[in-house]
């Protein structure tokens, strides 16, 4: 049977993880998971085993138990070291252990390790996590299971290897145990329907209001692949607040984290439609030319490749730059190179250059080191009235994760960084901690979603104005005060919510009602986004909120400059005892010291395996069906922002679209560009398009046919071409909105300055060319 490249090939013996278990419970941005590991030990002899897994970054594991024989055995938190010492004593004496730890290079991967569990035993592990959820551009919110860890690189002067190299990784479909998955939300607005990669049991409304509601896997599958749920509620920028009371206990008293009530406020402010765009930047493109990069970026090994899509989005963000910026590419591996040796001036002769430098990339530079090209960047001066905006492009698979990030918050003060991160697998620590470092965004482009609509939401951010003076303030009651745990935004950007942590001390009348009030400065105007709410708090035995504000101070503390001083390491860990969720310096340990008798028997170690993305992919796949849980009785729904990956039947486009001038040749084979993008490649730096026999092509028309219905018998050309191709763009490619809005703005404010104040006529002229009824609004002029 064909394997695929890189993944090791299955044992015949047993492997003692049979199946997996996961509640989730959303409440508005945030979810809580339960998740069930039930082992079997089907050998003669005790097994020690270990399953490396993955986590999404920002995830908080606040609990970590076992069930064996009828009897609960709940872990405790002991610093890293003393846990590790405690494990190996349980079982060097015979006893049962269980050991949960967060990877030392990168917080989203973990290891379970179960020791000593004897012949023909079952042990259920039970880990519960918290995170904050992503917000998708059409509102959904995003939770995904993580299913595919692939191995991260490390760089030749790492004390030692990634603890990901040892994992055997089996091809997709052989996974050898099954995932049950149900999932519990809640929304004070209602909950409009909830879309999935898997098959999904249809909806169901727990309250009439539609506030509450469930859904679940339809059938158990292998857990090969990363589960994903959209989750679309009716008013998502509605700003809400859930108040969670806190717990009596002898280490939790009045006034500590986890005896006050804690209130955790999201905001997802609404930004107008048309946003005044920058014209200046420095853009930078560092883009990753690994060997891994060679993989498919689709469950399809026939898909496109992971630096297939890289490039084609490079492509297109080249098209879309601001006229009078600077830009330059960086491609990065085991070694990396610069398209120039400083960023130059975007002008048509240089997009040329880098658009033939983009078709001749590939994934042929090594490993991933990318802290190096990162260093030269920074090393570059900045350029004064150009702010620096960073791009990086990589699946992630890097064994530093942590020195990056902070190489990138040093720099932090003179850029911000937006990253992307390409195909399952790839490092949620990395991807989010470079961006949250640095003031910018991250994207996760998995399966066989566009990469191209989530980077252009990037730039836009990038080329937005800045959100300046967030500030939240409390309205409360005498003798109540609120201790902000989480620190206020520094910027926000259209399509991002914050998430922000009180503790509130004092006495506590729950009768009153509260007020907090978050305020910032958006293009010289005072917005206030006002909450009025009960003080009476929410009864919640999994303190989800309680654990997600510990772990928002933890970060705090884990990335101070002092993070690796000894007092910053205790309050880290007496913070992460105190509250209960794990940390870097921290780990959970069990033991169960009931037995009747020692486990006898020499101890086998099996290493648990995973599903791994692999191999050379070539061509393109359609895209794959979202499946959905729609509300009852309605049979099919389509999401207008989640077409490109809904639809079966568009065609992809190559990595070879946007030529442009530098009319570079297809290779043979390529698959059929479609016309928008075939138009999109003749578009010029300063927004124009030229009247020639190429855009007559594209438009379905000849080059004397255009000429011959000009408004005028001396009307410019360019001028001409220019406004049908908009017209065109609007009318014909309107799927690809997303892809092209930006270019065509670039358009539109080169033809007001070319056509004057009334192109109304030029507009109503090309309508009648294109027969086409495009309103002179709708363009923009």
């Amino acid at each position: 049977m064909e394997r695929c490249c890189g993944l090791v090939t299955r044992s015949h013996k047993p492997v003692p993880l049979k199946a997996i278990s996961v509640e989730v419970q959303v409440k508005s941005f945030v979810v809580d998971v339960a998740s069930t590991l039930l082992y079997k030990n089907e050998e003669e002899n005790p097994v020690e085993a270990v399953f490396v897994f993955p986590i999404e970054e920002g995830c908080t594991v606040y609990s970590f138990e076992a069930m064996v024989d009828g009897k609960k055995i709940v872990a405790e938190i002991q610093e890293r070291q003393q846990a590790r010492d405690t494990y190996d004593d349980a079982i060097s004496s015979g006893e049962e252990a269980f050991l949960l730890e967060e990877d030392e290079s990168s917080s989203d991967i973990f290891t379970c390790s179960i020791g000593n569990l004897p012949p023909n035993q079952e042990a259920a592990v039970s880990i519960s996590f918290v995170k904050e959820l992503l917000i998708e551009a059409d509102g959904a919110l995003r939770f995904v299971l993580p299913a595919v860890l692939n191995p991260r690189y490390t760089p030749q002067d790492a004390e030692k290897p990634s603890v990901t190299s040892h994992i055997p990784y089996v091809p997709k479909g052989e996974i050898p145990y099954n995932l049950k998955l149900s999932a519990q939300i809640q929304h004070p607005s209602g909950i409009s329907r909830v879309q999935s990669n898997c098959s999904l049991t249809p909806l169901q409304y727990l309250k009439e209001d539609k506030t509450s509601a469930q859904v679940s896997l339809s059938e158990e599958q292998k857990f090969d692949k990363d589960v994903e749920l959209l989750i679309y509620y009716n008013e998502v920028n509605k700003p809400s607040i859930i108040l969670e009371a806190g717990v009596q206990t002898a280490s939790a008293v009045a006034g500590t984290l986890m005896g006050d009530p804690i209130a955790m406020l999201n905001f997802y402010p609404k930004f107008p439609e048309k946003l005044t765009q920058s014209t200046c930047g420095e853009f930078i493109f560092l883009v990753d030319r690994s060997g891994s990069m060679a993989d498919s970026s689709s469950n399809q090994l026939e898909g496109p490749t992971r630096i297939d899509s890289a490039k084609e989005t490079l492509l297109l963000l080249l098209k879309s730059l601001p006229v009078g910026c600077y830009f330059n590419i960086y491609g990065f591996g085991s070694h990396f190179e610069s398209f120039f040796p400083e960023s130059v001036e975007y002008t048509q002769e240089n997009m040329e250059n880098a658009l033939e430098k983009v078709k001749s990339m590939d994934a042929d530079f090594g490993g991933t080191e990318i802290l190096n090209p990162l260093k030269d960047i920074y090393s570059k001066a900045c350029r004064p009235e150009q702010p620096r905006q960073l791009f990086v492009f990589t699946d992630g698979e890097v064994g530093n994760t942590k020195q990056v990030i902070e190489e990138v918050r040093k720099n932090a003060s003179s850029h911000r960084c937006f990253s992307f991160g390409i195909g399952e697998g790839a490092s949620t620590a990395l991807i989010k901690g470079i961006a949250k470092a640095a003031s910018g965004t991250y994207e996760f482009i998995t399966e066989d979603e566009r990469m191209q609509p989530k980077a252009l939401r990037s730039l836009k951010c990038a080329l937005q104005p800045t959100v300046k003076g967030i500030s939240l303030n409390w309205q409360l009651p005498a003798g109540l005060q609120a201790v902000q745990l989480s620190k206020t935004p520094v910027a926000m950007f259209k399509g991002q919510r914050s998430i922000l942590y009180a503790q509130l001390k004092g006495k506590l009348d729950e009768k009153s009602k509260a007020v907090a009030t978050l305020e910032y400065t958006f293009m010289e105007q005072v917005i206030q986004n006002k909450l009025v709410f009960s003080l009476q708090p929410e009864e919640d035995s999994r303190l989800t909120v309680h654990h997600l504000a510990a772990k928002v101070m933890i970060d705090d503390l884990e990335d101070s400059s002092q993070s690796d001083s000894e007092d910053e390491k205790k309050k880290i860990i007496e913070l992460s005892m105190q509250a209960g969720v794990i940390s870097s310096h921290t780990s959970f340990i069990a033991v169960n010291k009931d037995l009747n008798q020692p486990v006898q028997g020499p101890l086998m170690r099996r290493d648990i395996p995973l599903s791994r993305i692999s191999g050379v992919a070539f061509g393109h796949q359609p895209r794959m069906m979202m499946c959905y849980a729609a509300a009852p009785n309605i049979v099919s729904f389509r999401s207008v922002a989640q077409s490109y990956r809904l639809d079966d039947d568009d065609s992809e486009v190559g990595c070879d679209f946007l030529v442009g001038a530098a009319e570079i040749e297809l290779e043979e084979k390529a698959p059929e560009i479609l016309p928008v993008f075939k138009l999109i490649s003749l578009q010029k730096v300063d927004g124009s398009w030229n009247l020639d026999a190429k855009l007559a092509s594209v438009i379905g028309l000849t080059e004397q046919e255009i000429k011959n219905k000009m408004p005028s018998k001396n009307f410019d050309n360019v001028l001409w071409a220019t406004i049908l191709a908009v017209i065109w763009l609007h009318a014909f490619g309107a799927e690809y909105k997303d892809e092209w809005e930006l270019l065509v703005g670039k358009a539109v404010v080169w033809i007001k300055v070319r056509a004057g104040p009334s192109p109304g006529d030029v507009v109503k002229a090309g309508n009648e060319l294109l027969k086409t009824s495009v309103e002179q609004q709708e363009i923009g002029l």
